[in-house]
């Protein structure tokens, strides 16, 4: 049986995501992180990121998005990230990071999400990032610049 557009359309999406995710463990690895993609199909009610992280005794979950100029994360995945840390991670809020990571063919932004505007329930309805955008999250340092 041949597939339909459609299929094959969500088959190549889903690659795109995958090679993004695989590149940003290999980009954590060499900046001194330990990291894992977490090969789970998300739209699971499952709280798990695309990727761990951690170095030092800091962790990170990354929700990650590949684009062409823009890239959009739904205030679901950006929770779903905090409900990760929150739940899972028995560490000081200090120590957990949520960061959405936008990959724009060799550019990567990056962008740290506020731990005070989840808990007072004061996140967008979505994150918008821009391929001329500036993140507010360093990777070599691992914090937010």
């Amino acid at each position: 049986m041949s597939k339909t557009r459609a299929e094959s359309d969500i088959q190549r999406w889903r690659k795109r995501g995958f090679y993004s995710e695989t590149v940003l463990v290999k980009k954590l690895e060499k900046q001194g992180y330990n990291a894992v993609r977490v090969p789970v199909s998300n739209p699971s009610r499952n709280p798990l990121p695309d990727v761990i992280a951690r170095r030092g005794e800091h962790v990170y979950a990354f929700e990650v998005k590949t684009a062409s100029y823009y890239a959009y994360f739904p205030k679901k995945q950006i929770e779903k990230l905090f409900s990760f840390l929150d739940q899972l991670i028995p560490i000081s809020p200090q120590c957990k990071h949520a960061v959405l990571a936008a990959h724009f063919g060799r550019r990567w932004i990056f962008r740290e999400m506020n731990w005070k505007d989840w808990e007072s329930g004061k996140l967008a309805e979505r994150e918008r990032v821009l391929k001329r955008d500036k993140g507010n999250f360093d990777l070599k340092r691992g914090k937010r610049k």
